[in-house]
């Protein structure tokens, strides 16, 4: 057997700190499931409405909640009865997509950020700014990116 050199030791200790982190990170930044939050299973990739549809039917859309879209990457909200408002749906904090919206507001899963549902403001957690409007408009009961 060969003796332990200093560049193997090395080159153990990176490997199981690499992956030590990927192993937290991939479990930290997980979105929550639906069970878990009580919110509705998100559709899958393959139901997404074309352009021609927009993202979603007003009515799908709750008051004083909301429906993140991330292959679109937005998130959109209806805080009051028929005030549709949409953000950008990355996180100003470190750059992860969030991942719902309940009634304490928008949140991030990966570091506990959560924004208020009107304005995209953040009400707790590391993020300092708020979440970027996003234009959208309601055709024929249906929000359309504008």
């Amino acid at each position: 057997m060969s003796p332990l050199t200093r560049r193997s030791l090395l080159a153990g200790v990176g490997t199981v700190a690499a992956m030590c982190c990927g192993a937290g990170c991939s479990t930290y930044g997980t979105p929550r499931a639906p069970a878990e939050t009580g919110a509705a299973p998100a559709p899958s990739p393959s139901a997404a409405p074309s352009a021609e549809q927009g993202l979603a039917a007003t009515s799908d859309i709750p008051v004083g909640g909301g429906r993140v879209f991330a292959e679109d990457g937005v998130v959109v909200t209806q805080p009051r009865s028929g005030t549709f408002v949409a953000f950008d749906a990355t996180c100003p904090h470190a750059g992860c997509l969030v991942d719902q919206v309940t009634a304490t507001g928008i949140s991030c899963p990966c570091h506990g950020s959560v924004f208020d549902v009107d304005g995209g403001a953040p009400l707790e957690g590391p993020a300092g700014a708020p979440l970027a409007a996003r234009p959208v408009r309601v055709e024929n009961d249906r929000i359309v990116l504008a």
